[in-house]
């Protein structure tokens, strides 16, 4: 297969659990490369998600690394073969390479969960809630730039709105509900686009409020994103330089832990949407 100029984040992960299946089989690179008859660098671009691999060499790569996980295997060759080229594509080249990242894992995940406590999340937002917030973040933008982000933003909510929506949980804190980043209509509008969402199926919507003994937060906003096993799962957070997938299975353990401590600490989908109401009769 030829060697790709910009490897998805999906390509990349594939190439990432290859080479940690054969750092736990012992393996050298080059001792793998002779197994499947390339060189070192075709193995290294393998493993970095440069290079595709074929179903046959993945199970050839799985065998001798003794992999003992056949459902890992499974997903890894469901991974490698399948050719979802979804409506993101439309916008390679006309946004970060990060927001098409985003909108394939969540096309393929098994849940999503969102953590948030200054913004409404992304997948529940409004037309203008977003146009209000890329414009804020980005004035210098020209108004088609702004429009491209706002109208990739709604299309990735077909993940909830789909026959077969993506389960859903977001937890979100009061915060983000009362802060205001457009006019006061349009906040109202957007939390009564929460509340008509989480009456949804596979949706849930919990809230955190400000009166809560005992919370120290998340450090920043998550998005969890299941994947067809564990070990798959990916966890992506905004940092100070870019977006950052993270797939380390010590640190999506110790996200799993801290999203269920946030869920634990919020209300319950029912006094949420009560709490959500009456924010909305205040505006």
């Amino acid at each position: 297969m030829p060697p790709r100029r910009q490897p998805t984040a999906r390509q990349v992960r594939l190439g990432a659990e290859l080479r940690k299946l054969r750092e736990a089989a012992g393996l050298k690179a080059t001792e793998a490369a002779s197994l499947l008859g390339v060189n070192s660098v075709q193995m290294s671009q393998m493993e970095s998600g440069i290079a595709g691999v074929s179903e046959e060499r993945l199970r050839c790569l799985a065998a001798h690394y003794a992999c003992p996980d056949a459902e890992l295997l499974s997903a890894l060759v469901a991974m490698a073969t399948g050719r979802t080229h979804g409506w993101w594509e439309e916008y390679r080249g006309a946004l970060p390479n990060s927001f098409l990242d985003l909108s394939e894992l969540e096309h393929h995940a098994s849940f999503r969960w969102d953590v948030d406590f200054l913004h409404v999340p992304g997948l529940l937002q409004t037309a203008d809630y977003a146009h209000a917030l890329f414009a804020y973040v980005n004035p210098d933008f020209p108004d088609s730039e702004r429009a491209r982000r706002v109208e990739h933003r709604m299309r990735r909510r077909a993940v909830i709105e789909r026959p077969e929506p993506v389960p859903y949980t977001a937890v979100i804190h009061e915060a983000a509900l009362r802060i205001r980043v457009g006019s006061r209509p349009a906040s109202r509008a957007q939390l009564n686009r929460i509340l008509e969402i989480s009456e949804a199926d596979g949706v849930t919507v919990r809230v955190i409020p400000f009166d809560l003994d005992g919370f120290g937060g998340a450090g920043s906003a998550m998005v969890y994103a299941g994947g067809p096993v564990p070990q798959l799962d990916t966890v992506v957070r905004d940092g100070p330089n870019g977006t950052v997938f993270i797939d380390a299975a010590a640190q999506l353990g110790h996200f799993r832990t801290l999203f269920h401590r946030v869920k634990t600490a919020s209300l319950g989908p029912e006094r949420s949407r009560d709490f959500i109401h009456t924010l909305a009769k205040e505006l």
